[in-house]
């Protein structure tokens, strides 16, 4: 089961990294801004898996590989809302400031 995991979330890396490496830079951002949702539910998807695999067995491995999950997903949606916000202080008027 945790080997089956294992296959998705490489696939899963391999793929996002390809697909983010194909947008152009100027939709980067826009498009990053639109994914935070999305980013969230992959949050959850991590811990459904490391909750299935704790209950079939208490692999040290497989806690490891979910907590890395855990972690790069959450990475992705703090990075996402950064980025965003940033964006979005550079195109405030300047006389107004922004939350």
């Amino acid at each position: 089961m945790e080997y089956i995991l294992l296959g998705v979330f490489v696939v899963a890396t391999i793929g996002g990294y390809f697909l983010i490496n194909n947008v152009p830079s100027l939709l980067h951002t826009p498009l990053m801004s639109g994914m935070n949702a999305l980013s969230g539910v992959s949050v959850i998807g991590a811990l459904v898996a490391v909750s299935v695999v704790l209950k079939a067995n208490n692999s040290v491995f497989a806690v490891l590989i979910g907590a890395i999950a855990i972690i790069a997903a959450m990475v992705n949606v703090v990075a996402g809302f950064t980025v965003t916000d940033r964006m979005l202080k550079m195109f405030a008027r300047k006389g107004i400031k922004h939350e």
